[in-house]
């Protein structure tokens, strides 16, 4: 199964993406933890891709794609992955689609985790609180959640026009979302 995982900030992705992995035993692929793992292992990709987060600035498609790309290419990814945080552009979709095709597979499903704006704000001032990030005011929560909707609304348009979408109600206890996605995906065919 090869998959994508979408949803705003605090819609619980990391959460139902370790779920998600475990019930199709792939891996999830998170692309803050490949920026981390190849800062930290000093690889090449890693020293460049330091120098843009240092300066808090956006990482290129170029490196963020090449950094992907060696990824999904590593022996676990072989039967498949489920992507957190790429695409991000469409120009990252079209680079996705190349890699994928060149294993001879395609893109099984991009799940889109929804949620009501407000929930999902109420939840992430609860966090803050819960976990003392003073930064997560409720005006900068909602500006992120903004920009996630104008940067990801081409790409489920994208994936809604390959007739590839999935989209699953992210509210409610963690269990009760874990098996709407699972009823979801498990009609889903795999590559």
């Amino acid at each position: 199964m090869r998959l994508i995982i979408m949803g705003p900030p605090g819609a619980g992705k990391g959460t139902q993406a370790r779920y998600i992995a475990e019930h199709f035993g792939i891996p999830a692929i998170s692309t803050g933890d490949i920026f981390r793992a190849n800062v930290s292992q000093g690889t090449p990709l890693g020293v460049e891709a330091k120098r843009y987060m240092d300066a808090g600035e956006y990482v290129p498609d170029e490196i963020t794609n090449r950094m992907v790309r060696n990824r999904i290419d590593e022996p676990d990814a072989k039967q498949g992955f489920l992507l957190d945080g790429y695409p991000r552009t469409l120009a990252q979709v079209e680079e996705l689609d190349g890699m994928i095709k060149f294993t001879g597979h395609q893109l099984d499903a991009v799940l889109s985790v929804v949620v009501d704006k407000d929930e999902v704000v109420k939840r992430l001032l609860q966090r803050a609180q819960i976990e003392g990030r003073a930064d997560d005011t409720e005006d900068v929560i909602r500006r992120r959640q903004e920009v996630y909707l104008e940067q990801t609304q081409p790409l489920i348009q994208v994936y809604g026009e390959r007739d590839i979408l999935v989209e699953v109600d992210g509210l409610g206890e963690v269990d009760e979302v874990t098996k709407r996605i699972f009823d979801a995906l498990d009609v889903v065919p795999e590559s």
